[in-house]
């Protein structure tokens, strides 16, 4: 080589991605390959066949980089025929998809066994959820080192400050315990002890108390990787053609609450009829995604006469409708949410302030820290079932809504935390860096380095 030139660029990285059987899993997942993709890596996007076709386009730049791998999910008596995520699956049938899903234990193994068969295909890392304990074995077989990635990190620290409701300690306990033979909290922490490194969706900007501290709880080098947010313009859909969108258009800017609680957990009907009874009540303009999941009649989902009684003030839209696209329009003032991180992550985004109402997992830790920030209100529980009555929801609408004093002390500062959200360039960064650290271990032969945080400066 010349004095003169420039050494070579390295060559692209190979990386298997593998997410969790869950839309908040995968498409957070997706976005991450879709980055690695634009920047000329290549990514094998493992999932089962009915989640790869419902999975969006990938951007141009980036769909000729990814390969898209999908393994049939096993048969489990029980699992509803063609269930592959979920949002397609009871809750009380959870444990049998995590049966099935354990089933791929075998085909991920023959998968990665003859990627690495051939030289031009073996991957450098393989990214997991934090439920495949089982990749473990695959990847110690064929010496490719791999990394848990974890779509939180706030809710794996404890707040001592934090006072954790009753229903809502009950209902995580519920949900942490059997899961196909072995409960989350195993899962999640055979999945860590056992992974290289941890990767998070997170960064200190964004938790700045918290984040600091997954790493010594972990014992693991973690690596930040940003908020993976959604392109702010609305992402991959034409949202102009959806008929909740035109009705935003015939809306007063900054007049409508959004209301989408996702839907991997339904409310029970009755509290479907007091959070209705409680957006009618607040008196402000309404848009809500009302996930109808237990198969009866539409109409039967809502107290009687309300669509006739919300006529022109709310929509009332039960299939899909393109959230980032709802969230970016100028008729939205706020946003009623389960606090799901995607969901959070959208909301700020566009500086929308929040009506919180968590359900399970991590969406209470979500909601006390946002709450914490001043973004917005908690609706009003009860400490013991976790219930809440239409005079709770109505008062924290219009405290967001309507109320001039409050509703712009949560607008201020839901705008303070979008300039961290839309930083384009400080999220582009942490996906450097991580690069950056999955090269280092490489080259130091498998031992961990330390990456600093990404600057102002960093390439």
């Amino acid at each position: 080589m010349d004095a003169g030139s420039s050494p070579p660029p390295p060559r692209p990285l190979r990386i298997v991605i593998f997410p969790w059987l869950a839309f908040g899993h995968l498409l957070p997942y997706l976005e991450l390959a879709e980055r690695l993709a634009a920047r000329g890596h290549r990514v094998s996007f493992v999932s089962t066949p009915g989640n790869v076709a419902r999975l969006p386009p990938l951007g141009p730049a980036a769909a000729p980089r990814v390969d898209l791998v999908r393994l049939p999910l096993p048969r489990v008596d029980g699992l509803p025929d063609g269930a592959e995520s979920t949002n397609s699956v009871p809750h009380d049938k959870f444990p049998l998809l995590f049966q099935a899903f354990d089933g791929l234990a075998g085909p991920f193994a023959e998968f990665l066994a003859a990627a690495c068969a051939d030289e031009r295909r073996r991957p450098d890392w393989i990214i997991v959820d934090c439920f495949h304990h089982w990749a473990a074995a695959a990847a110690l077989e064929h010496k490719v080192p791999w990394a848990m990635f974890l779509g939180s990190a706030a809710a794996m620290v404890k707040n001592p400050a934090a006072v954790v409701p009753r229903y809502e300690s009950e209902r995580n306990a519920q949900y942490l315990t059997n899961h196909g033979g072995m409960s989350i909290a195993q899962r999640f922490f055979l999945t860590l002890e056992r992974c290289t490194l941890a990767v998070i969706r997170s960064c200190v900007e964004w938790e700045p108390e918290f984040f600091p501290q997954v790493g010594p709880l972990f014992r693991k080098p973690v690596v930040p990787l940003g908020l993976l947010p959604p392109s702010p313009d609305g992402g991959r859909v034409n949202g102009g053609e959806v008929a909740a969108v035109r009705w935003l258009d015939a809306q007063p800017p900054g007049s409508v609450v959004y209301v989408a609680l996702g839907s991997e957990v339904p409310l029970p009907a009755e509290q479907v009829h007091e959070l209705a009874l409680g957006l009618e009540l607040s008196g402000a303009r309404f848009l809500w995604v009302l996930r109808n999941t237990g198969g009866a009649p539409d109409a039967d989902i809502l107290p009687p006469c309300f669509r006739e009684h919300n006529h022109g003030r709310g929509l009332v839209a039960t299939g899909w409708v393109p959230q980032v696209s709802v969230l970016a329009h100028g008729a939205v003032g706020g946003f009623l949410t389960h606090c799901g991180r995607n969901s959070l992550i959208e909301g700020l985004l566009f500086g929308r302030a929040l009506i919180m109402l968590p359900i399970m997992g991590d969406q209470g830790p979500n909601a006390r820290l946002r709450e914490g920030d001043k973004v917005g209100l908690q609706v009003t529980r009860d400490e013991n079932d976790g219930s809440f009555d239409r005079h709770g929801v109505a008062s924290a609408v219009r405290a967001v809504m309507l109320e001039e004093e409050t509703r712009g002390v949560f607008v201020e500062n839901a705008r303070k935390l979008q300039g961290i959200v839309a930083d384009e360039e400080l999220h582009e960064r942490y996906i450097d860096q991580f690069v950056q650290q999955l090269r280092a271990y490489s080259a130091n032969g498998g031992n961990s380095t330390t990456v600093d945080p990404p600057s102002a400066e960093t390439t």
